[in-house]
């Protein structure tokens, strides 16, 4: 486990624009007692110096928004198109769903399951007719940039992905997989 130094700490606070007093309250100290760790004028008990670390990470989480996580562009296709092009995104891209836009607008979307459900049903991978729209799931749920890390969580709980959007044109999406990648 690393232990932040005094001058570590104190760098973490002023990049997440907190001041002592802030800190301090948070953690149930005073405002000299964050003072003096910073400066390394005192050896706190661990207890303490897990409050203070606490704090600073919870602080840290809170300033992740969805534009930091989101990937952009985000690739999509119309549901008037064939399943062949779905697939052929899919590959390049290397990614396992799309939203499915009508107008620019998010009316579904298409997983790697819907089209293996369309490949079972026509008994066929090629078929030109299967069409987006015969196989599309309800759409991702949308959310504006500055949304907190933990509502993009919490929505991709129970969705594929999550589409930012920004004065109705689609900024980025955020999927599962992006979240996981945070922790590395």
């Amino acid at each position: 486990m690393h232990i932040p130094s005094p001058s570590e700490l104190k760098q973490k606070r002023e990049q997440l624009k907190l001041k002592q007093v802030d800190v301090a309250r948070l953690a149930g100290l005073s405002q000299s007692m964050v003072a003096r760790i910073e400066s390394g004028t005192v050896d706190p008990r661990v207890s303490t110096m897990k409050k203070v670390v606490e704090v600073l990470a919870e602080a840290e989480r809170s300033t992740v928004v969805a534009r930091d996580v989101m990937c952009s562009p985000v690739y999509s296709v119309q549901a008037s198109d064939p399943i062949a092009k779905v697939v052929e995104i899919m590959e390049e891209q290397g990614i396992s769903q799309l939203p499915v836009l009508e107008h620019g607008v998010p009316v579904g979307c298409i997983s790697e399951t819907a089209i293996i459900s369309a490949i079972g049903e026509k008994k066929q991978s090629r078929d030109p007719h299967l069409r987006v729209r015969e196989y599309m799931e309800s759409g991702f749920p949308t959310i504006p940039p500055d949304a907190d890390l933990e509502m993009v969580i919490h929505i991709l709980q129970n969705h594929h992905a999550v589409l930012v959007v920004e004065k109705g044109e689609i900024q980025g999406v955020i999927t599962k997989h992006d979240l996981i990648s945070l922790l590395s």
